[in-house]
């Protein structure tokens, strides 16, 4: 499968997971506002999240699928599958393990994770009691990721790209399911979450049956690691772990920091990322998802131009998307968040506070996608040691600027740093590429990328013209959901054809390749 069609489906499921996921949001805006009830929820849906990069989507992950893929290609699917059954065994122990010791100690994790909330021994208790509901997602979670693992090695992206929309769907359902029958909303949405977990096992388990895929539990876990391929993925995990550890360490500082903030600082900063996070996913995921397995096969079969024009793509398929994408979030960060949160609970003053957050990280959102097309280069080759130096130093950048710019911005300077460090990551990735001869910024890449860039601004302007000449008439405090929607949905069909027209006449895009490939992926 080509990176065109691999990213076009991984991309195309996961712009729908997230389209759901802002129902969800939606939803969690109604019943729990941005007060006590939502941060204490929020600290309890990022917790298991915080150590996905961990044990999920980040060190296992990484240093899995490459070496799957590459014995797929060199030992046959008999023995690779095997090879699998092993590694998850070890996963399953070394999270369950983890998952436990968590629970036992969950009073003292929520003090540290969420300091502000020492004052109020009410909201910590609330917080403690929906931590313990949520965290044994993380195993569940690191299953799913797991299988999604071995699914995309067999370039099968669409079950994995699907399994995010059941847990959007079981957390909007437990409104009505679970949310009526428990002390509090945020109770009857951390069951929900624990629940789809269970729930996206089992979607995964038929869609790697469908394949003829069956993965046998393998219990003389001791014996494991006389396998030397079970050392090597070990020897690899090993750099991953302190890499993705700095990059949970990074995120808890932020909850840290952000909890002293005040109360609503945690949700406005939640619900800005969320808005950040649907580009984001959709073409960031989607490519480093989809190149991972791609590199790792054309360089393990010395197919060395293949693997140099497919990161070429990847960059140019990033830019493509995120350029326009984060322009739009810069000037639409007001009537989108309106439009999306603001009902319930969530007031009108808890809208602009978000937007301002959602600005503050769109700067950076080109940046977040062009790492993610770069990193599966290291990892590809076996590499897993120089993306932890790059987050080592990501975290250091973060962590000062947070402590600096908050004291002036308050929670939008938690975002501001994370932009920084996100242009500090790039650039780090892009110096070594180059300098080891991996890849690097040809010539007509950079041209295109400046045209891009162009084309992206020129349409940021007219659409911030023409918003707010429509603001003129009536502000956006005085119009209704309605006019909200329909004032979106016109801006955004204006932007999307205005960046394709000129996108053509720049040279930027060839609409007649692109329906080749389209052709090509639905034949």
């Amino acid at each position: 499968m080509s990176l065109f069609k691999s990213v076009a489906t991984f991309g195309g499921l996961t712009f729908i997971s997230r389209i759901t996921g802002f129902l969800r949001d939606m939803v969690l805006a109604n019943f729990l506002g941005a007060g006590v009830l939502a941060d204490a929820f929020v600290v309890a849906f990022k917790l298991p999240n915080l150590f996905r990069s961990l044990f999920a989507e980040g060190a296992f992950t990484s240093a899995f699928v490459p070496l799957f893929s590459q014995k797929l290609v060199s030992d046959g699917k008999k023995k690779s599958i095997f090879f699998a059954a092993q590694a998850m065994a070890v996963l399953v122990v070394i999270v369950g393990l983890f998952v436990v010791l968590f629970e036992l100690l969950m009073p003292y994790v929520v003090e540290v994770l969420a300091p502000g909330f020492r004052h109020d021994a009410g909201k910590i208790d609330l917080a403690v009691q929906l931590c313990r509901i949520t965290f044994p997602f993380l195993l569940l979670i690191s299953i799913v990721s797991f299988q999604g693992g071995i699914l995309n090695s067999f370039e099968k992206f669409a079950a994995p790209a699907t399994a995010p929309i059941i847990l959007n769907l079981t957390m909007i359902f437990s409104a009505f399911v679970f949310v009526p029958f428990m002390p509090t909303a945020a109770h009857g949405f951390a069951l929900g979450i624990t629940i789809a977990g269970i729930l996206e096992i089992l979607w995964l388990y038929v869609a790697l049956r469908r394949i003829d895929v069956k993965i046998h539990p393998y219990i003389h876990v001791l014996k494991i690691f006389h396998n030397p391929e079970i050392r090597l993925l070990f020897k690899r995990i090993g750099p991953g772990v302190v890499g993705a550890g700095i990059y949970q360490i990074n995120m808890a500082v932020d909850t840290i920091l952000v909890s002293l903030v005040g109360t609503g600082a945690i949700s406005w900063l939640y619900y800005a990322n969320r808005l950040q996070q649907l580009p984001l996913g959709v073409v960031g995921a989607a490519i480093s998802v989809a190149l991972l397995p791609i590199l790792s096969k054309a360089l393990k079969a010395g197919r060395m131009d293949e693997a140099h024009e497919t990161q070429n793509k990847a960059v140019e398929y990033g830019l493509l998307l995120s350029l326009p994408a984060a322009v739009l979030l810069i000037v639409l960060a007001e009537p989108i968040v309106r439009l999306l949160f603001q009902h319930g609970k969530f007031l009108s003053s808890d809208s602009l506070k978000t937007s301002y957050a959602v600005i503050a990280y769109s700067i950076g959102l080109p940046c977040y996608v062009m790492t993610k097309a770069l990193m599966p280069n290291f990892f590809a080759r076996g590499d897993t040691v120089t993306p932890v130096k790059y987050s080592a130093v990501v975290f250091v950048t973060n962590f000062i600027f947070n402590v600096i710019l908050m004291q002036f911005f308050g929670h939008v300077g938690i975002a501001m740093a994370t932009t920084i460090a996100a242009f500090v990551s790039l650039f780090q990735y892009l110096h070594g590429l180059k300098k080891r001869g991996f890849w690097s910024f040809e010539h007509n890449l950079i041209i295109k990328t400046g045209k891009i860039l162009f084309i992206s601004l020129l349409m940021g302007i007219c659409v911030y013209a023409v918003l707010h000449g429509l603001i003129f008439y009536k502000p956006l405090t005085e119009m209704s959901k309605f006019a909200l929607l329909f004032t979106l949905g016109g801006l955004g069909i204006f932007a999307l054809a205005f960046f394709i027209i000129f996108a053509r006449i720049f040279g930027v895009i060839n609409i007649g390749e692109i329906l080749k490939m389209m052709r090509r992926k639905n034949g």
